[in-house]
């Protein structure tokens, strides 16, 4: 449960007057002092429940895995015709349906503009989930069974409201007949934006108008019945409000009618989160003005890569590494990311944004905050993460000195990016960037850490790397005030490159970058040594 904010606390203190005017809370006089003192005890309790404790008082890990016993899910996948959705987001899904991080009772409602039927999608998924099923027919099937399509625009609200509606016909029912407790089952509600940042505020609003309340059993019978007749469904009940995902405009609902704790709407966004600070803000406030930052998750597809969540326990697990986890220790850090090919048709998009924006500003610099961050109170996902901004907050915009970046070009038969016939004739956009960045604090203070990222490079890698001193996890998503933080850090030196005050070098394809690229690693005290991987041991001689 979030801190209230003050309309929250107005409600609260009408809540308490109701409580405190109750039969048997005022003397038996009925004198004012009595009701006044009635009225004080009730708002006191009501504070020290709403107002001193929070969500993380209250989070349990052994809780979370507990939540998929009794809920009823609905993810919708918004750009559900699109590249992005076949070939990333429906596999994952599948992913997790396949290994059973998915609950039984389950819909995926696949929604964007092409006239599309729901089993001409499913033969349009089909054969990208066949090639991540390892011969699993019978999965494919369970998992396309699972999947609908409707279409509608992104800009309309008519779409919205059939989607919506068919929402919470399918929920009616699947609480018909329910087992679980009153009052009822958990509800679930994902909405997975796979769509251009450029449509999030227009879409984020008639989700929330229209696809933001849950269905509440009990409720008026006619929105209930509309809404099934819309899923294809006869479940009796109705249409309700929604746990944490109800809707913020309008009468609020009697709370009889919420749906049980664990129910939930939330809406998850794919980066670029912005071009800069400004735009990012600009775009966090219009979203924020629909969704509350509790109910956001910007996703990180980094974040999720096994190397990045053991870091942690790499940092803090282990007291030996630990210790010698500093500056006096650490003389400085290579944080790298390599891939060995080149836009390969998407220059275009890429061309929008470059290598700093793609890839350093977010996922490389969200390893740095994981890498360089004090240790958190718990393991709550906000306790994590405000860690992360802490450090974030230290790190000093590097400047054009502190930079070095490319631009491969054609070389062993590969084109070069120019040649990418969707890129536009002599673009400047950097494929290749090495950052220098130094986190002003206590623990780093003086220790260089160098982010290189590029394509078109010699090699597929990702790698954490320190030099030792000359001594004589919502953790998995990016909080707003992350995402800030990162932005603060780039958007100077993003505004250098953009004005052509930072040279753009050329590098072979295949290559490990600009020569200049080693020359300030070197001038950071990064020595690059060579070795080889011994296949065969010699044998012992005594």
């Amino acid at each position: 449960m979030s801190r209230l904010a003050s309309k929250e606390l107005e409600a609260a203190a009408r809540e308490a007057s109701a409580a405190a005017e109750a039969p048997g809370n005022a003397s038996a006089s009925g004198s004012a002092n009595g009701a006044a003192d009635a009225t004080a005890a009730a708002m006191e309790r009501l504070v020290l429940q709403r107002v001193c404790s929070s969500a993380r008082d209250e989070w349990h890990a052994d809780t979370v895995d507990a939540l998929g016993a009794q809920l009823r899910l609905s993810i919708v996948v918004l750009g559900a015709s699109g590249d992005l959705a076949k070939k990333k987001t429906y596999p994952a899904l599948f992913h997790l349906f396949k290994k059973g991080f998915l609950p039984r009772r389950l819909q995926i409602v696949g929604y964007a503009r092409s006239k599309m039927s729901s089993p001409e999608l499913r033969d349009r998924l089909r054969p990208f989930l066949e090639k991540e099923s390892n011969g699993d027919g019978e999965a494919v099937e369970q998992f396309l069974n699972s999947c609908c399509y409707l279409a509608g625009d992104y800009d309309a609200p008519d779409g919205y409201e059939r989607l919506g509606a068919a929402l919470a016909g399918w929920e009616a029912q699947m609480c018909v007949g329910s087992s679980a407790p009153p009052p009822g089952p958990r509800l679930g509600r994902l909405f997975y934006l796979a769509l251009p940042p450029s449509v999030y505020p227009q879409v984020c609003q008639r989700l929330r108008e229209h696809c933001g309340t849950l269905y509440g059993k009990g409720s008026n019978g006619g929105a209930a019945a509309s809404a099934s007749a819309a899923a294809g469904g006869g479940a009796n009940g109705g249409g309700g409000n929604g746990g944490e995902g109800g809707s913020r405009r309008g009468a609020a609902a009697p709370s009889a009618l919420l749906p049980p704790e664990g129910s939930f709407v939330r809406l998850i966004l794919e980066k670029p989160f912005g071009h800069d600070l400004q735009s990012s803000e600009v775009l966090a406030t219009q979203i924020g003005s629909f969704w509350p930052e509790e109910q956001l998750y910007r996703i990180d597809h980094y974040l999720g890569k096994e190397l990045v969540q053991n870091m942690l326990m790499l940092r803090f697990a282990n007291p030996i590494f630990g210790a010698f986890f500093n500056r006096h220790y650490i003389s400085n850090i290579q944080i790298t990311f390599k891939e060995p090919f080149g836009t390969e048709g998407r220059g275009g998009y890429f061309d929008q944004y470059g290598i700093i924006r793609d890839v350093i500003q977010n996922h490389l610099i969200q390893v740095l905050a994981l890498l360089t961050m004090e240790a958190p109170v718990s393991l709550h996902p906000d306790d994590i993460r405000d860690e992360k901004v802490k450090v974030l907050r230290c790190v000093a915009p590097p400047g054009p000195a502190d930079a070095v970046v490319g631009q491969y070009s054609a070389d062993q038969g590969q084109p070069g990016y120019l040649d990418d016939p969707t890129v536009p004739a002599g673009s400047r956009t950097p494929t290749f960037a090495a950052v220098r960045l130094l986190v002003r604090n206590e623990r780093w203070d003086g220790v260089p850490i160098i982010i290189k990222a590029g394509k078109a490079l010699n090699e597929r890698l990702a790698a954490v790397r320190g030099k030792g001193a000359d001594r004589g996890d919502q953790q998995h998503f990016v909080r707003r005030d992350e995402l800030r933080a990162a932005w603060a850090i780039f958007t100077p030196l993003l505004a250098a490159v953009d004005a052509g005050a930072v040279p753009v070098h050329t590098y072979p394809y295949g290559s490990r970058g600009p020569s200049a690229a080693d020359t300030l690693a070197n001038d950071s005290g990064y020595v690059r040594t060579e070795y080889t991987w011994q296949t065969t041991h010699p044998k012992n001689k005594l």
